[in-house]
């Protein structure tokens, strides 16, 4: 598949990047003319020296402010709701995110909530939010959610235990702060999660079928840097400009999954995160390979286009030789980062598979994926994965 010349559309946030940026946030509540700014984060942040002085920061440019770090490692309904009332209650204006994809989907959340009614379940799907939220300052502290540069936002269903996706340009931040100062205290297996979360992201937003020559180029420059620094990024030696690079990944991927969507890895993700709990970038690490061989025949040339990023020796190679190394190195990152090729549950019947596989089947990111996938396959997958 050759770039698409059919009409396509392609949304990000304004962005600054590099050592420090986080300390531009006064500047944006400033132009943004916030009074009393309301602070989404998570209680892991909190304990970070580096959030004290973007707290100093905001302390510099407003009299007061609201902090909401109840938020969940898969952000909930109820805690959307939460944030809401306490965003309402305060009188609050402009949003801060501080964190992971977690605080910014969860703030996401909020910012729907306060300019539109019902509950956040309600906006479930593609273009289902009407009204702009207020303004939307993300300071990303981890490379590969995105969620500071894209249209998603992921929110867990309580009732049914389901990750639900919304999908609007009305949740695009106004303004990402990209910073690779908070990287430096990150801890490593988090670190190799959500660097495979990102990989997952421009690996998906490739072989797209909404894909697009300006989605193309910033999902194949994403798996450059990543497949170059992540091993080195999870070690006691990395570096600030290998979490730079790492947050330019994480960035591309953002850019190019945001306009060109995923695929079936992320919608087998979200249904495993929403129905047991599990954490999203270890899912797509351990599901990637597997999503991999099966989508495989169905975008050949777009693979062994992945694969040439990632250095490998393909070109005079058939397709099926490039499918085994392609895959074999997919698994040797993943080993190489600790992350394991299977998941342990407490229980395993066929009854959880079935509705683990419904759940996925009816994920929007599938209307992506290159290949049709049916309910038995995803059955198949998780029977492999889960143990």
């Amino acid at each position: 598949m050759i770039a698409t010349t059919e009409l396509r559309k392609f949304v990000i946030p304004e962005i600054i990047t590099g050592i420090d940026a986080r300390f531009l946030i006064d500047r944006y509540l400033s132009f943004f003319e916030s009074v009393h700014p309301f602070i989404v984060t998570d209680e892991g942040v909190k304990k970070q020296a580096w959030f004290t002085e973007i707290i100093e920061k905001i302390q510099s440019e407003v009299s007061q402010f609201t902090i909401f770090s109840e938020v969940s490692e898969n952000p909930k309904d109820t805690e959307v709701h939460k944030g809401l009332a306490l965003y309402i209650n305060n009188n609050c204006d402009v949003i801060v995110t501080i964190g992971g994809g977690s605080p910014i989907d969860c703030a996401k959340g909020i910012a729907i909530m306060a300019t539109n009614t019902g509950n956040i379940l309600d906006y479930e799907g593609v273009d289902m939010v009407k009204t702009p939220g207020p303004p939307l300052c993300c300071i990303p502290t981890t490379s590969g959610a995105s969620a500071d540069v894209s249209q998603f936002a992921i929110i867990n269903d309580t009732k049914r235990s389901l990750k639900i996706a919304i999908i609007s340009k009305k949740l695009i931040p106004d303004i990402a702060l990209i910073d690779p100062v908070p990287l430096m205290t990150m801890d490593p297996y988090l670190t190799a999660c959500t660097g495979m979360d990102a990989l997952t992201h421009a690996i998906e937003a490739y072989v797209s079928n909404a894909s697009s020559a300006i989605t193309d180029t910033h999902a194949l420059e994403a798996i450059r840097l990543i497949s170059e620094t992540i091993e080195k990024a999870i070690t006691k030696e990395r570096t600030i400009e290998d979490m730079h690079t790492m947050m330019m990944a994480s960035t591309h991927a953002g850019f190019a999954f945001s306009n060109a969507s995923l695929g079936a890895v992320h919608a087998l993700a979200h249904s495993l995160g929403g129905l047991l709990g599990l954490p999203h970038g270890e899912c797509n690490s351990i599901l990637l390979e597997h999503v991999i061989d099966y989508n495989f025949d169905a975008e050949p040339e777009r693979y062994k286009n992945i694969a040439l990023k990632m250095k490998l020796e393909v070109n005079n190679l058939n397709h099926d030789e490039v499918k085994k190394i392609l895959i074999e190195k997919i698994q040797e990152l993943r080993n190489a980062l600790g992350i394991p090729a299977k998941k342990t549950i407490p229980t395993k019947s066929e009854n959880l598979l079935s509705q683990l596989a419904q759940n996925a089947y009816e994920d929007p990111c599938l209307v992506t994926n290159p290949k049709t996938m049916t309910i038995e396959t995803m059955k198949e997958l998780y029977e492999r994965i889960l143990e």
